[in-house]
């Protein structure tokens, strides 16, 4: 092969690749990350310029991550096909620690889920809200997004979350999402929404265990305050009343 059939970024991508299956990513920057993972399916064309650009663009490593598809490919040298590496290991990781944590009991093995949560919610660049379906053993049988976008009592439909519950045969459930701005605090309408999923899933005998926020800055648990305990007595004080 000539000289002129090899691009100019082919030793250099060639001593990432060794690098990384050497001594796997210590020692990496983010942009050479980004830039290995371009790699994948941009066969010839040189990837550095771009990956820099596309951390410059979003911050962090995250940021590019969580990215989509469509703010991706306004990245120069980036396009619907060379960003394949960046989309599918985000989904890879996503599925493994989700694997991870099906089966088990995240009541008394919180490590597993919540690193699943962080990794999931954590940087992700809008609202988030995840429910974690549990079986009568606190087994996890599901994880799915129930909803997206900006979090309030509006865009939380109760009923869409006991269709889900009931859907998969769930005893209990936790909640959680992410604050984009990376303050884990709630709000008043986070307080809402967490009151009004309790009394909905309650009506159909699901327990709510807990609900988290997810910040840059940690995590806030409505359980660990008391909040679930009390609200979930309320609803079945309402209930002896009746």
């Amino acid at each position: 092969m000539t000289n002129e059939n090899v691009h100019k970024g082919a030793g250099h991508r060639q001593r990432l690749r060794e690098k990384f299956l050497s001594t796997g990513l210590a020692g990496f920057h983010d942009y050479e990350v980004i830039e290995l993972l371009l790699t994948l399916a941009t066969p010839r064309k040189d990837c550095k310029e771009a990956a820099k650009a596309a951390l410059k663009r979003f911050k962090i490593l995250q940021g590019v991550f969580e990215a989509s598809a469509e703010a991706l490919c306004s990245i120069p040298g980036l396009g619907p096909n060379n960003i394949l590496g960046i989309r599918l290991i985000k989904a890879a990781a996503d599925r493994y620690l989700e694997k991870k944590i099906v089966d088990r009991d995240p009541i008394r093995n919180s490590k597993e889920l919540f690193e699943f949560l962080q990794l999931t919610l954590r940087d992700a660049p809008k609202e988030r809200f995840i429910g974690v379906f549990l079986d009568a053993k606190n087994r996890v049988i599901a994880v799915e997004t129930l909803f997206e976008g900006t979090l309030t009592g509006s865009s939380v439909y109760p009923r869409e979350v006991v269709v889900s519950a009931l859907r998969h045969h769930a005893a209990a459930v936790i909640f959680a999402h992410n604050h984009p701005s990376g303050d884990p605090h709630p709000s008043e309408e986070d307080r809402a929404v967490t009151r009004k999923l309790i009394f909905a899933c309650g009506s159909v005998g699901v327990t709510v265990h807990e609900h988290l926020i997810i910040g840059d800055r940690g995590y806030f648990s409505f359980a660990d305050q008391g909040d679930i305990a009390r609200l979930t007595a309320e609803f079945w004080g309402l209930q002896d009343n009746r």
